[in-house]
């Protein structure tokens, strides 16, 4: 399989160096197995013979025009973590190439892939609207925002929509490497990620500080902090309204736009995140934290626990 890198100046240092290196443990290890897949034929490109990554090292590339012969191009993110910067850069003249070269490649119908902060990338050049998409937790408002007609899951790890893979924060180029890997044979992918020591991360949901993703509306932020003064009480969201000064439905509005999620499970996040840090820094009953965040039943916060974290609260202890 013919795989093409895209590398440009910027480029996420460990995530292009991720995405490399699982396919070449792939190429290394595929001999292990009793009907190892095809090799993959990796070329990293680019539209200068030298690129300077985001930490400044320098990594040859080949011409960008080799692209058009791959079965899969993959791009790595941008290491930017400041959203205005990256906005203006996926917009801007210093990633049009690369915006061409990722729009030539789907209407070739070839499959692309990105990570993290080249999803932005992608979803400029045009090739992620009207499909599911993921990104990095805490750039999802600023995608969502930007690009209203992707379909942002959040709610995954990696996301294949339509000939497009996706997947979440930083070190989610491991998580991608390992799916592309994986759909060409499942048994390869997991013997690398045994030899790699990577575990499964079916989600980005355990890392997800929700203030962060608040702090990009007025009104989601002020109804976080009101969540929080209340959190051990019943939370009504009618009172909740009056108290901030807007209607209940600007109130879900602003919520459903900045979290895509709903005011419900917004409270739902910010218990759990609250449990999860009573759970290690004391040594609290999971009944008594359970009551002092708003939950009567323990069984009811143990199954949240355990589906928003994907570990069992004994795991969680401090």
């Amino acid at each position: 399989m013919k795989v093409a890198v895209l590398a440009y100046d910027g480029v996420f240092d460990s995530g292009l160096a991720a995405l490399l290196d699982v396919l070449d443990a792939a190429n290394a290890m595929r001999g292990e197995l009793a009907q190892p897949p095809p090799a993959w034929e990796v070329t990293t490109v680019g539209a200068k013979r030298r690129v300077r990554t985001g930490v400044g090292h320098l990594v040859a590339t080949e011409p960008l025009r080799q692209a058009a012969d791959a079965e899969l191009l993959i791009v790595p993110a941008l290491a930017e973590r400041r959203p205005e910067e990256l906005l203006a850069y996926v917009s801007g003249p210093a990633s049009a190439a690369g915006r061409r070269t990722v729009a030539a490649a789907r209407a070739a119908g070839t499959p692309v892939a990105s990570a993290c902060t080249g999803t932005f990338l992608l979803a400029e050049a045009g090739v992620l609207d009207g499909q599911r998409a993921t990104t990095s937790w805490w750039l999802a408002p600023v995608f969502r925002a930007r690009y209203p007609a992707v379909e942002l899951d959040q709610t995954r790890m990696v996301v294949s929509s339509a000939g497009v893979t996706t997947a979440g924060a930083a070190f989610g180029h491991v998580d991608l490497a390992l799916a592309i890997v994986r759909h060409r044979s499942p048994a390869l992918a997991d013997l690398i990620a045994r030899y790699l020591v990577v575990d499964e991360r079916p989600s980005q949901s355990a890392y997800t500080i929700a203030s962060a993703l608040a702090g990009h509306d007025p009104t989601v932020a002020a109804f976080e902090s009101w969540v929080r003064a209340h959190l051990a009480e019943p939370v009504s969201l009618p009172a909740a309204a009056r108290d901030l000064g807007v209607s209940e439905r600007t109130l879900q509005r602003a919520v459903r736009r900045t979290l895509g999620t709903s005011p419900v499970r917004f409270v739902q996040d910010l218990r759990v995140e609250q449990a999860a840090h009573l759970l290690r820094t004391t040594d609290l009953s999971l009944e008594s934290i359970a009551r002092k965040v708003g939950y009567e039943h323990p069984g009811t916060l143990r199954e949240l626990l355990r589906d928003r974290t994907g570990k069992p609260v004994a795991s969680l202890r401090g």
